[in-house]
C-alpha cells in the first residue's frame, strides 16, 4: 500500500494511505491528521494545510503556482520548502513522501 507520511511539530509521526490522485491534503483529512485545517476545502484559499517537504521529496513535486505561492506569502511561519498540501497531488513517484506540518497549525 502506498504512504504518506506527516510529522507533527513535536516529531511525532503519522502514516496515511496515499491515494493516485489524491491531494496530500485529502489524504490528511480522511485520515483526520492533525496540523492540517482545510478550512478552504482545498481551493488554495487560505493556506490551513501549510506544509513542509522534506528532502528528497521537493525535487518530486510539481513547481509551485502563483496562487500557491500568494497563499504562503499569508503563513506565520514560511520556509523555503513550504507547500500547500492542496497543491500536491499524490502519485506512485511520492510512495513514502514526508511531510511536516508547522507548530502554528496545531
Amino acid at each position: 500500500m502506498s504512504k504518506i507520511i506527516f510529522i507533527a511539530h513535536d516529531g511525532s509521526r503519522r502514516e496515511v494511505p496515499g491515494t493516485d490522485g489524491e491531494s496530500l491534503m485529502e489524504a490528511a483529512i480522511g485520515n483526520r491528521v492533525p496540523g492540517i485545517d482545510a478550512d478552504c476545502g482545498g481551493s488554495c484559499a487560505c493556506a490551513t494545510c501549510h506544509v513542509t517537504i522534506l528532502e528528497p521529496w521537493q525535487s518530486k513535486l510539481t513547481p509551485m503556482g502563483k496562487d500557491e505561492r500568494a497563499m504562503l506569502e499569508a503563513v506565520s511561519d514560511p520556509d523555503p520548502t513550504s507547500r500547500l498540501a492542496c497543491q500536491i497531488r499524490f502519485s506512485a513517484a511520492l510512495d513514502g513522501i514526508e511531510v511536516r506540518t508547522p507548530a502554528s497549525q496545531h
